[in-house]
């Protein structure tokens, strides 16, 4: 199917077979009854005569639609070909997720991405029939209703962790656009067929994040567990295991859990049957919509396993992929963070990058006040922003002196605003820029990029383990091009084959 035009037929194919494969691509609005389903909804499939197509949530509310309380659009997995484009619609969508227009309006996220409003209008008409003030209002009104279906979060806090900014506003566009008020939602919740109801309770606010499978939640867990930076996050295992221990047990004793600290907080993400579970604890819940953006690209949530596996399948790499069809990319909470990684960690191993973080985190970073009636956390700092880590002292950390160069200029220039790592400027663009940094080669750039900017085709072709790999598999170095645009799926699957010592220099 085209990522830029819906077929009337494969659609309706997909929402005939109820394809989880298609879920978050398009929307399925049915005239007859006005609402709008996910291609997995249970229904009845409806008549070809009462359908239409929509690329995005937004698109079906703007023609008159309501979502479906069955299925849930709000689950929906995020549309997995933006990243792949990487186009300034792609970027656009990954702000507004980021809670952008929210906090700048449509003006400030066109300021953000260098071009003028009404050329962002136009751009998002014609991609998704709608602008780009739509989609961040539909973006808070879906997850406004998660959280009115899946917690007991009043509906003012509601209102505002949603991203709106009165009740009254979000009163009014809950009515206009889904014809019943808040409160009506919440009082029939517990007749909806979808799933049981999480609590809030003492161990925080529970959202479901959804994904398409398969999904090696044990592969990505162990990556991040092995480069948690002492005091912001931690990755813990049940007793008994380890990172090093197989797949994810199906039972509550056999999950890890991720936790991270956030403004006023924590969070805790820990993968379950079919989904992620994160929990928010935290003072502040005008952050969630931004929280749950980032914890869903940290965690590689809406990627698309079939066609990755389908390009890569096909290749040299056939073997790896078959092994471990569900191997993800280890995205990043916060872009700058993992820049600095990438610089601390050159010519060192991971347990010496990770010592080096959590000292830096130390020196410079914030500390967080656990909400009230919290347990003692590992997670109590959060990590230094561009401008605090640019004014701090690094000196007596072990950083070499040039290394402290290189952190300083990073820091420098994305406090200025003049390299931005969230995703806002095309990625070629960020990776020029950071090259003309002393101390970043292309080694680190593209490791900025695999990471940070959620490019699938990035690829660090000078790390020793992937060329190392790579001879010891008869893989010639030519063959990465065949790999394109999933170079940096390519990339994990080769690490994740790697064995001894050589398999510790990657951060």
């Amino acid at each position: 199917m085209s990522t830029r035009h819906l077929d009337f037929e494969s659609c309706y194919l997909a929402v005939s077979a109820c394809d989880p494969r298609f879920d978050g691509r398009f929307y399925t609005a049915v005239t007859s009854t006005g609402i709008y389903c996910r291609p997995v909804c249970p229904a009845r499939t409806p008549a070809r005569k009462n359908v239409r197509f929509y690329r995005h949530a937004a698109s079906a509310e703007a023609a008159g639609f309501r979502p479906c309380r069955r299925c849930r659009p709000e689950l929906s997995p995020g549309a997995p070909g933006w990243d792949v484009r990487a186009d300034l619609v792609g970027r656009a969508l990954r702000l507004i997720g980021d809670g952008e227009a929210d906090d700048h309006g449509v003006s400030g996220l066109a300021r953000r991405l260098n071009v003028t409003e009404r050329h962002l209008h136009r751009l998002f008409v014609a991609e998704l029939g709608t602008g780009p003030l739509a989609v961040a209002r539909t973006r808070r009104l879906l997850l406004a209703k998660q959280l009115l279906t899946e917690t007991h979060l009043p509906i003012a806090d509601v209102a505002f962790a949603s991203g709106f900014g009165s009740v009254r506003q979000f009163n009014a566009a809950m009515k206009e656009s889904y014809g019943f008020a808040p409160g009506d939602l919440r009082k029939t919740t517990g007749a909806v067929g979808a799933v049981p109801r999480p609590c809030l309770a003492p161990h925080g606010l529970t959202l479901r994040l959804h994904y398409r499978g398969p999904y090696d939640a044990a592969a990505l867990f162990r990556y991040l567990a092995a480069r948690a930076i002492p005091g912001t996050e931690s990755v813990t295992w049940p007793a008994g295991e380890s990172a090093e221990s197989g797949e994810i047990g199906q039972d509550a004793g056999g999950r890890p859990t991720y936790l991270r600290a956030v403004p006023g907080g924590w969070i805790a993400l820990v993968p379950v049957a079919d989904h992620i579970r994160l929990t928010v604890r935290t003072a502040d819940t005008r952050q969630l919509a931004r929280i749950v953006a980032r914890c869903r690209r940290l965690l590689d949530l809406d990627a698309d396993p079939e066609a990755i596996t389908s390009a890569l399948g096909a290749t040299s790499l056939g073997p790896l992929v078959a092994e471990r069809p569900g191997l993800r990319v280890p995205g990043a909470f916060d872009g700058f963070e993992l820049a600095v990684r990438a610089v601390v960690g050159q010519q060192i191993s991971v347990a010496g990058a990770r010592t080096l973080l959590g000292r830096i985190a130390a020196r410079a970073g914030t500390a967080v006040t656990a909400p009230p009636g919290d347990e003692v956390t590992p997670v109590t700092l959060l990590f230094p922003t561009a401008d605090r880590l640019a004014a701090a002292d690094l000196t007596g950390l072990g950083l070499t002196t040039r290394r402290v160069g290189t952190l300083r200029a990073l820091a420098e220039e994305v406090a200025a605003g003049r390299i931005d790592l969230d995703g806002a400027e095309d990625v070629p663009e960020t990776v020029a820029k950071l090259l003309r940094l002393p101390g970043i080669g292309p080694w680190t750039a593209s490791y900025v990029a695999l990471r940070a900017l959620g490019d699938p085709d990035a690829w660090p072709g000078g790390d020793l383990v992937l060329k190392r790999t790579m001879q010891c598999l008869g893989i010639p170095a030519e063959h990465a091009e065949r790999w394109r645009p999933w170079r940096a799926y390519a990339a994990l699957h080769l690490w994740n084959a790697s064995t001894g010592p050589a398999a510790a220099r990657d951060i």
